[in-house]
C-alpha cells in the first residue's frame, strides 16, 4: 500500500483524519459565541478546522469549491516569522506565506452533498493531492485525500467553526 499523504498538519498516513478530535476544553477555547452565517443548502461554505492546526475557508469559485488558509495554530516559526511554503516544489514561490495560500480548489458538484474531482495543495510535502468530499451535517465534512485511487488515501473530517478566538488569523 502506498503513503498517499505524508505527515505534517495537514495529516499523517498512519493515522487516518477520521479520527480528528479534540477536547471540549480546547473547543471552548477555539470556538466563540457568534452566530452562524446562514448557509445555503448543500453547500459547505465557511471556516473549517482541520486537526485543530489549520481552518480553511471553503468558497466557490466559478461554479466550483475552493479553499484558502485563514488560520494557523502556529502562524509564526520559532524566529517569529510568517511560516512559510518551505516545500514547495517551485523555489520561487518556498517564500509565500502560509497564511491566505489558497490550497484547495476544483471541487465539483457531483451530487447533493457531494464534490470530487478536486485538488489539495499540502504545505508539508509541496505535493498536490486528489479531494472528493461530503458535506455530512451542517458543521460536518468528511474528505477523501489521495494519489491515484481513493483506497490509497485518507479520510479527514472538517469541522465548521464560526471563528477561532485565538491568534493565528490570516
Amino acid at each position: 500500500m502506498i503513503n498517499a499523504v505524508s505527515p505534517g498538519w495537514l495529516g499523517a498516513a498512519a493515522r487516518p483524519m477520521c479520527r480528528v478530535v479534540y477536547s471540549g476544553a480546547l473547543a471552548l477555547i477555539l470556538l466563540t459565541a457568534v452566530p452562524r452565517v446562514g448557509v445555503a443548502a448543500g453547500v459547505p461554505t465557511g471556516v473549517w478546522l482541520i486537526h485543530a492546526k489549520v481552518a480553511v475557508q471553503i468558497f466557490a469559485c466559478g461554479g466550483l469549491l475552493c479553499g484558502r488558509i485563514v488560520w494557523l495554530q502556529h502562524p509564526r516559526d520559532q524566529a517569529g516569522q510568517l511560516v512559510r511554503d518551505l516545500e514547495n516544489p517551485d523555489p520561487a514561490l518556498r517564500q509565500r506565506p502560509l497564511c491566505g495560500q489558497t490550497i484547495l480548489w476544483g471541487l465539483q458538484p457531483a451530487d447533493i452533498d457531494h464534490w470530487e474531482n478536486g485538488w489539495l495543495y499540502n504545505p508539508d510535502d509541496g505535493k498536490t493531492y486528489r479531494v472528493r468530499a461530503e458535506l455530512r451535517s451542517a458543521d460536518s465534512v468528511v474528505a477523501r485525500i489521495y494519489l491515484g485511487a481513493p483506497f490509497f488515501g485518507e479520510t479527514w473530517t472538517l469541522l465548521r467553526v464560526p471563528r477561532l478566538s485565538s491568534e493565528g488569523w490570516c
